[in-house]
């Protein structure tokens, strides 16, 4: 502020005096997360993937498509494998396993018919990847992970992703985890040789199993197996080439 007596004296010599209003008081706008552009490009590398390798592929089930488009599938794969994320094939996750292609995650769990409310088991944890698609549909799944780090690594990644429905357990997968049944539905990310009597005995009436069957180091054929009452009805799908189911000894 100018005194008074300044602006006479500054007056008197002839000079201009301006008076200058304060600033007007700005209410600080709250600051707003702002994308970075590596969160921008997986998102739309993620949206990319649905549309290119999923729907054009005939998965079309919405919820499904948005779960896919959902899950940060780059948080599941290693550091080295980062650029190939998104890509249209498995990548190695460690210990000889994998995470699966995006479309086999997309049309297996398009085929369990998953609806909120259901209670589901994976059978093969692995990174946690199908876990977390499987989390977005349903309020309960039960993943079994018979590799030690793996079930460890995968129950941390989930948890600190606040997929908070999910729970893993270091187990042998071939027994399922009878705790826990009956199951609206059972996924088997890994291939026996056989379907596992202890799977069947923990479908719930009306469940649907998606497994992959078959010699390991071959291709092997998914099936969707339903159980109707006493009745086991299994489904051809397709031919895949899944890591075989690891066993306890």
């Amino acid at each position: 502020m100018v005194s008074l007596w300044r602006v006479s004296f500054l007056v008197a010599l002839g000079v201009t005096v301006i008076a200058c209003a304060p600033p007007p008081s700005v209410t600080p706008t709250p600051a707003v997360p702002v994308p970075t552009p590596t969160t921008d490009l997986f998102t739309a590398r993620r949206q990319q993937m649905v549309a290119d390798q999923i729907r054009a592929r005939d998965v079309s089930d919405a919820e499904v498509l948005r779960a896919m488009e959902t899950v940060p599938r780059h948080e599941f794969v290693l550091p080295e494998f980062l650029d190939q994320a998104y890509g249209d094939h498995p990548l190695p996750i460690g210990n000889s396993q994998t995470i699966s292609q995006p479309y086999i995650v997309a049309a297996m769990t398009e085929l369990a018919q998953i609806k909120r409310g259901d209670r589901v088991l994976e059978i093969g944890t692995g990174s946690g990847y199908q876990a977390a698609v499987l989390s977005v549909l349903t309020d309960q799944v039960y993943s079994v992970e018979i590799i030690p780090t793996l079930a460890e690594s995968a129950a941390a990644r989930l948890k600190r992703l606040g997929y908070s429905n999910v729970v893993v357990k270091n187990a042998d997968g071939y027994n399922g985890w009878e705790e826990h049944a009956p199951y609206d539905a059972i996924l088997v990310t890994a291939a026996p040789d056989h379907i596992p009597p202890p799977l069947i005995a923990q479908l719930k009436d009306g469940g649907r199993m998606i497994i992959p069957v078959g010699p390991a180091g071959f291709f092997q054929t998914l099936w969707r197996v339903n159980r109707r009452g006493d009745q086991i009805v299994s489904e051809n799908i397709m031919g895949v080439a899944f890591v075989p189911l690891t066993r306890g000894k």
